[in-house]
């Protein structure tokens, strides 16, 4: 049974983030900003929080990052697993010994061996609380053969006078969202399909025909864990650009990733625009029939994995709309969706104007 998701309270200042939830009783609980997964006893608070690594703790243990550190606090006591989300590719995990959690407390490092190692994440029996966070085998023959892992490729916009920042970040897919926006308030995060994969150590470069300038030429991709974030590539663009198509492509000119990116803020909107008018729900019901015959199955696919990302759905929800056929499935998502109220018709429409500018468009959306 998958465990139940949450959004969980947060607390965001400048370069950090806080997340707080209360567990209503006893079972497992996925976050859905971080990814980590608590199997509690009972009721319980949850408290926790990205720190930073310290590589000379993991060094003697021929040990490296894997994942964030996070730092956990349950006053109730009553944690019994924790599930940390990995970004191992199904073919790295079939080396032994590859994955391990390490428990940090003030009185050193301890290694705790997996209990289990799923596609997703790596699952350790705890006993008490403090910092938790995943490492490698640094003399693992699979990690020195330079595997690809699973990456992300997130866009922040930063509007200027006359001119615009486009800035291209290459991270690995278990850091969480929050934890770069938090350090770029001043830009706006453009929500477009993330996942692609990346190998430490190899050069990366960006196309986009529109660009006025794309700085640096090439960037060497690192399994960098914070707790700094910084853009691996700028795009800058003129001010009026409403859509561009990036692409990043390896040292062997292959392409590992591309998108269409729609810059929301500097897009005309109609004076007259329904969605100005009426609340998100009535907007998605009185758009459903066009959505239904005029949504591709690709953007089915990429809304839901948005709608789960930003806690709308949960994994059960999003399984049981992906059996569905094409037309069934649209009929699904929006009217789960809309039953679930206003903000969350909200963020769909968001979605789709994001995946789809053009059906966006036809549906009197943008």
């Amino acid at each position: 049974m998958p465990p139940s998701s949450f959004t969980p309270e947060l607390q965001t200042g400048p370069g950090c983030v806080s997340y707080r939830f209360r567990c209503p009783g006893p079972g497992a609980f996925q976050c859905t900003e971080t990814g980590l997964v608590f199997v509690v006893a009972q009721e319980a608070e949850l408290l926790y929080r990205t720190i930073q690594w310290d590589e000379r703790l993991l060094q003697p243990g021929g040990k490296v990052a894997a994942g964030p550190l996070f730092s956990i606090q349950c006053p109730q006591d009553a944690v019994g697993q924790l599930h940390l989300p990995h970004c191992e590719t199904k073919e790295a995990l079939f080396s032994e010994g590859l994955l391990s959690v390490v428990h940090i407390t003030g009185e050193g490092l301890s290694i705790l061996e997996p209990l289990e190692i799923t596609d997703t994440h790596v699952i350790v029996k705890v006993t008490h609380l403090s910092a938790f966070g995943l490492v490698k085998d640094l003399w693992n023959r699979f990690w020195n053969n330079t595997s690809p892992v699973s990456g992300q490729v997130l866009l922040f916009r930063k509007p200027l006078s006359e001119i615009q920042n486009l800035n291209v970040f290459l991270l690995p897919s278990n850091i969480p969202l929050k934890e770069v926006s938090s350090q770029h308030q001043d830009s706006q995060n453009i929500v477009v399909p993330s996942k692609c994969r990346l190998i430490k150590g190899q050069s990366y470069r960006v196309d986009c025909q529109e660009a006025c300038l794309i700085q640096p030429e090439t960037e060497d991709f690192d399994l960098d864990f914070g707790p700094n974030y910084h853009p691996s590539f700028q795009i800058r663009l003129p001010i009026n650009t409403t859509e561009v198509a990036v692409t990043v492509r390896d040292h062997e000119n292959t392409e590992v990733w591309n998108s269409s990116v729609y810059l929301t803020d500097a897009a005309p909107r109609d004076e007259n625009l329904q969605s100005l008018q009426s609340p998100s729900a009535e907007i998605l019901l009185s758009v459903r029939t066009q959505f239904v015959k005029g949504v591709s199955e690709p953007v089915l696919n990429q809304l839901l994995d948005f709608l789960l990302q930003q806690g709308v759905i949960n994994q059960g929800e999003m399984e049981s709309t992906r059996a569905k056929t094409r037309a069934d499935r649209a009929r699904a998502v929006i009217d789960m969706v809309r039953g679930k109220g206003t903000e969350t018709s909200s963020v769909l429409i968001d979605g789709l104007r994001q995946l789809d500018p053009h059906l966006s468009r036809t549906l009197n959306l943008m």
